[in-house]
């Protein structure tokens, strides 16, 4: 959009050539079988990613590269051997970034703009791992740095303490915990930080309530308030909250830095203070009480009469 109202101003395009791009850009349609909405990067900060699952993997390959070819990079989900595969074939010249059952395809040297946010991910087993990958590739694709600790179920509760105080220190400003069976871990996590927590229930486990039911419904029933929980397997859902969350918390801190940076460049320099005492006051006193000092034109001796005696004072 920037390359469009720059060739616009420039003289390069006329205006209806411009609207006529802008169009393009926001909506892109393949064959009449899909519409690509290609501006929702530039609404929310979020881009869209392709679900392969229930698509040809053809279909989906193809996607995701004229996604990448317009914006640079592409996202896609969900994904069997085949749909990688086909995924593989179809970007040439392009990386592809694999984040288990998901992937990121980038156009060159490609890179998405820097945001200082920071979201820690979290996962109860080494199941829950592709869910939690999929949070992971959103948070990366918007150019926020994520880190991923995997395998810190209750079941050997004194695992994860390490890790979260050290998530802590590294100043996550959103946790993403995955977890699947009981579900417990992201309540536990609500009820230790300050900071703001999102359940992702995941679909691991056996019996009734196994495809994370019961994950699920332990998350939702939390005594730990604050936390916010998305659907079963929601790993690109989860990713998507904590973009949002981390990246208004890395704005209102520049916020924070700017206003500082301006208050200081136009505060007024400090003069040296008047180091001279006080002077007595010259008013009256309150009633009942006497002046502190006298006036200095004050007679300090009793007037005399011209006979020489002294004047009488009057009460």
């Amino acid at each position: 959009m920037r390359d469009i109202l720059r060739r616009l101003v420039a003289g390069e395009l006329s205006e209806d050539e411009a609207l006529a791009e802008l169009r393009r850009v926001q909506l892109d349609e393949l064959g009449g079988r899909a519409r690509l909405d290609l501006g929702r990067f530039l609404r929310r900060g979020i881009p869209e990613v392709v679900l392969a699952a229930g698509k040809s993997p053809a279909d989906a390959a193809r996607l995701v590269v004229r996604m990448a070819e317009q914006h640079g990079q592409g996202l896609v989900s969900r994904m069997t051997d085949a749909h990688r595969a086909a995924l593989e074939d179809a970007a040439v010249d392009m990386r592809v970034i694999d984040y288990h059952l998901s992937a990121r395809v980038l156009r060159g040297r490609f890179a998405p703009d820097r945001v200082e946010g920071k979201v820690a991910i979290l996962t109860a087993g080494t199941s829950d791992v592709p869910a939690a990958d999929e949070a992971r590739m959103v948070v990366e694709a918007c150019g926020l740095e994520a880190r991923l600790e995997a395998d810190l179920g209750v079941a050997g509760l004194h695992r994860f303490v390490a890790p979260l105080a050290a998530m802590l220190e590294w100043g996550a400003d959103v946790i993403v915990v995955a977890a699947g069976m009981d579900g417990v871990l992201p309540g536990l996590v609500a009820g230790l930080v300050d900071v703001p927590v999102i359940g992702l229930p995941v679909s691991t486990g056996y019996g009734r309530g196994g495809a994370g039911e019961a994950a699920l419904t332990t998350m939702l029933q939390s005594c730990s308030t604050g936390l916010v929980v998305v659907n079963i397997d929601n790993g690109v859902g989860a990713g998507a909250a904590a973009v949002l969350v981390a990246a208004r918390a890395a704005q209102g801190r520049r916020r924070g830095r700017s206003t500082a940076t301006t208050a200081s460049a136009i505060a007024p320099k400090s003069r040296r203070p008047k180091t001279a005492a006080a002077k007595t006051r010259d008013a009256s006193a309150p009633p009942g009480r006497a002046k502190i000092a006298p006036r200095a034109t004050m007679a300090a001796t009793t007037a005399k009469s011209s006979h020489g005696k002294p004047r009488r004072r009057r009460p």
